[in-house]
């Protein structure tokens, strides 16, 4: 088993410190003790290669984090709809909560409307948000629109250094400690154990400096891909494991649990979201919008 405080994530994390006026602890000087034993196979199918990975927590985790949970149907769009829009669908539509991209050098759209007093002004109408973050890639993916990549010799320094990008995001959306932000991992072809690999050492290195600022981790992937590698590394004793799975399965299906989900023992108090359609045009109030369509049982994003 290896374990790992890298030294990489005291820097993200004291980026981090210098830009917020909140007097958070910084993780200890960074040992590295590393030990071999076999790595446990995964139930779900992942194969991340090599033992597991341990990285010391040093902030608070799921446990004594605050939290603020939702359950009911949501939707995701590429970019934040206008405030009047979301004040229609806010009254016609079934949807009662809306992902956001809300940081990430490889968002697929532009965000001139998400700011601040979007932020306050959605709140203010009862609308969930669930921020997203869009980095960087892995290695043995096929998105031709997302070309930046994880290195697998750096991924839990990278990790820490995207999660340190991201709180920043949250904090100027005045979005609070609590809030998730959830690391958006596209599919990618499975079977390649060092890709795995790399893709779970980055999730790790995301939720350890996310937990070190007192926010939430939460990871978005395909349940063949990215959710099987992250259950099986959990199985095998990799930690710490994002909060909550956001687990895309376009079967049409608006429930969280059951064929196809994460294993039936993993993220079951209030840390799923089931992404079951995607890319579907709908109409409320006389204003369409091509959105995902999600299930929530989960965190959303608390204010300050």
């Amino acid at each position: 088993m290896r374990y790992l405080r890298p030294a990489a994530l005291a820097a993200a994390s004291l980026v981090l410190l210098l830009a917020t006026d909140r007097n958070l602890p910084l993780p200890a000087r960074q040992v590295v003790d590393t030990q071999s034993v076999a790595a446990v196979a995964g139930s779900v199918g992942g194969h991340p290669a090599g033992p597991p990975t341990v990285i010391e927590e040093t902030g608070r985790g799921w446990e004594s984090l605050p939290k603020r949970r939702f359950s009911g149907p949501g939707f995701d769009a590429c970019s934040a709809p206008p405030l009047e829009t979301m004040q229609l669908w806010r009254i016609a539509s079934p949807y009662r909560a809306v992902g956001i991209y809300s940081s990430g050098g490889q968002r697929g759209c532009d965000q001139p409307r998400l700011t601040p007093g979007w932020v306050s002004g959605v709140r203010a109408m009862g609308w969930e948000l669930v921020p997203t973050h869009v980095g960087l890639q892995a290695p043995c993916a096929k998105i031709k629109n997302k070309p930046n990549r994880i290195d697998p010799a750096r991924a839990v320094q990278q990790g820490g250094e995207e999660a340190a990008e991201a709180v920043l995001s949250l904090q100027a959306l005045g979005l609070g400690p609590g809030s998730p932000v959830y690391l958006d991992m596209e599919a990618y072809p499975p079977g390649d154990r060092t890709c795995s690999r790399a893709v779970v050492d980055f999730t790790l290195g995301w939720t350890q400096t996310l937990h070190s600022a007192g926010y939430h981790s939460g990871f978005y992937s395909s349940v063949n891909s990215g959710v099987a590698d992250i259950a099986a590394a959990g199985r095998a004793g990799s930690s710490p494991l994002p909060d909550v799975i956001w687990y895309a399965r376009w079967d049409g299906r608006a429930v969280t649990d059951g064929k196809d989900a994460p294993p039936d023992d993993m993220w079951v108090r209030h840390q799923r979201i089931h992404q079951y359609r995607g890319s579907a045009d709908e109409t409320y109030a006389g204003v369409t919008l091509n959105i995902d369509r999600d299930q929530l049982d989960g965190l959303v994003a608390m204010g300050r």
